[in-house]
């Protein structure tokens, strides 16, 4: 094993989005015995730093299902992958006019835009970073102008649907275009550019530090895990994970996120010869 990978919401994080002191301890140790801890997460820019302060500024992110790659470190931007504008206004279009309810927003990469009937399950974004540096402001505005420049994920909520019912949908609509998944409980679809999950962040990054995938090990919660799971050479699953991601997890683990499953985890990991 060379490279930890996790994802953040529903697996390293517990459920009031806080990090334990034995997580902290056990990030701290894998990274002074060598191994490269990865934050796969389908969170952008501006919802990493709390976590970069909470990890003690370790490892790198994988962010936005695998479009951007960002330094936890230095909290710097090193790479993105977005979709352009006619995709951005192809896919859209198709959607809206076979789910009329749908409604949008836009994760650019440092900023975020939202249609005017989108309704946030979450605090959209927050006025400063750990530094107190502002963090640009999200703007509302109509779906012509959502879509005026590339971004590295579109959102696309129907409130009233199934969850899963809603993905399938939706994937059935513009999988052939794009790459449709989900993190939450929510009727809240993901989209990235075809071909960028976080299997394909991970890869990158592995493949940029010589690291095989036979050395990577990765846990999960939720369908958008799902491709990093079956990538990585051992993959594990939360206990709290949706029975899709378990489904494609090599282990399921006995905790849940809200036990420090990913704590608990690196120790066994780190105590193997």
């Amino acid at each position: 094993m060379r490279m930890l990978a996790t994802d953040l919401d529903g697996t390293l994080l517990r459920s009031d989005n806080t990090v334990s002191d034995d997580t902290r301890a056990a990030l701290a140790e894998a990274e002074r015995r060598g191994l490269l801890v990865a934050f796969v997460t389908g969170r952008p820019p501006r919802w990493l730093h709390e976590v970069a302060a909470a990890t003690g500024h370790r490892g790198i992110a994988i962010g936005a299902n695998g479009a951007i790659t960002y330094d936890l470190h230095t909290e710097a931007l090193l790479a993105e992958h977005p979709m352009d504008v006619p995709t951005l206004t192809a896919v859209t279009t198709r959607l809206r006019a076979a789910i009329p309810e749908i409604r949008f927003a836009v994760e650019y990469g440092l900023d975020f835009a939202f249609e005017p009937d989108y309704r946030h399950d979450w605090e959209v974004i927050p006025t400063s970073d750990r530094l107190g540096r502002p963090i640009p402001v999200a703007t509302k505005t109509e779906l012509p102008a959502l879509l005026a420049k590339p971004a590295v994920k579109l959102l696309g909520k129907a409130r009233d649907l199934d969850p899963d019912e809603f993905m399938d949908q939706v994937e059935e609509l513009v999988g052939q275009q794009v790459t449709v998944t989900r993190s939450g409980h929510s009727a809240l679809v993901e989209i990235s550019a075809v071909g960028v999950t976080k299997a394909s962040g991970l890869a990158k990054l592995a493949e940029s530090h010589g690291v095989d995938r036979s050395q990577v090990v990765a846990v999960g919660d939720m369908p958008n895990d799902i491709p990093m799971l079956r990538w990585a050479g051992r993959s594990y699953a939360v206990a709290n994970a949706h029975p899709a991601a378990a489904a494609a997890a090599d282990v399921v683990l006995e905790r849940s996120n809200d036990e420090d499953a990913v704590a608990n985890l690196i120790h066994e990991l780190l105590a193997m010869p």
